[in-house]
């Protein structure tokens, strides 16, 4: 029996309402390592593709936004843990896509991981930092409280495929939004594999929905979609920016532009108030005594 054997290569398919189709047109395009070098065939994904993914998040936003904030957290850290598992995958697949060494690409999935627990920690901290009760003239509390937007399509950033991925994908999610994700164009192999590791985290189908192909493509008709309620455009250079920007204003759509980002910084909690709305309730206390006393 001879000792060579064929490799078998990893296929590589859309993430979409839990399941893994590949695109509904069929297409594929070459991804390459930083020396060019082919590395697999990844899905190109079409505007149908996004607009199933749209109704896959919007399925999911009920359950999603409904469930308790600390319920969230544990659902992330599960993430985390799973990645912890499947670490030495993610190095291989960093290393090849940004052209980084092992010990590089390790720091880099390390900080992923890690950016995963810290986001958790937030899901159920975020409300009293960006909420709470308003000083008010009468006999009424006036209470703020955060709210998730809905369905948010997240363009990833296109040189930070695996850390810069999770920085805009973890805040939208764990404040109770469902995403649609556009992965990195030249390296989406992270992203597709990231889709693996939720399928099996207890995160529900359809929370994340991932697409691989050429950005602009993809992206028009989320930004045009009318149920898609935000976009976080990271992932856009300044011409396409403009472009979906116009877009997105027909329905009112809540818009986080290009910025310059150092990914291996501690974030803050810009990303996590950027898709979120502030409902404010007003209720009586009952009349005021004479003393100022209220009943």
């Amino acid at each position: 029996m001879s000792d060579a054997r064929l490799s078998v290569f990893k296929t590589y398919k859309l993430y979409v309402g839990g399941k893994f189709p590949r695109s509904e047109s069929g297409r594929v395009y070459e991804v390459t390592d930083a020396k060019n070098n082919w590395l697999a065939n990844a899905p190109l994904s079409s505007r149908k593709d996004a607009r199933d993914a749209v109704v896959a998040a919007r399925k999911a936003f009920g359950g999603w936004s409904g469930a308790t904030a600390y319920n969230r957290g544990q659902v992330l850290y599960r993430v985390a843990e799973m990645l912890e598992g499947r670490r030495e995958q993610f190095v291989r697949e960093v290393a090849d896509a940004e052209g980084l060494s092992k010990s590089k690409a390790g720091a880099v999935v390390d900080a992923a991981i890690d950016r995963w627990v810290w986001y958790a920690g937030w899901t159920d901290k975020i409300a009293q930092v960006v909420g709470g009760a308003n000083p008010v003239a009468g006999p009424f509390f006036n209470l703020s409280s955060p709210e998730p937007t809905g369905v948010v399509a997240v363009l990833a950033p296109q040189d930070s495929s695996f850390l810069g991925l999770v920085s805009v994908l973890a805040p939208v999610i764990a404040t109770g939004n469902t995403a649609v994700v556009v992965a990195s164009e030249k390296s989406p192999l992270p992203a597709l594999s990231l889709a693996e590791v939720l399928a099996t985290s207890d995160v529900p189908g359809g929370v994340v929905n991932i697409l691989s192909g050429r950005t602009a493509e993809i992206a028009a008709p989320l930004a045009a979609h009318q149920d898609v309620n935000a976009i976080d455009l990271a992932g856009a250079d300044e011409d396409l920016a403009k472009e979906l920007e116009i877009a997105a204003a027909d329905n009112l759509k809540r818009v986080l532009r290009p910025q310059a980002v150092d990914y291996s910084e501690t974030p803050g909690t810009d990303r996590l108030t950027a898709f979120l709305e502030t409902k404010t309730v007003w209720h009586t206390t009952g009349s005021l005594g004479a003393g100022g006393s209220s009943y």
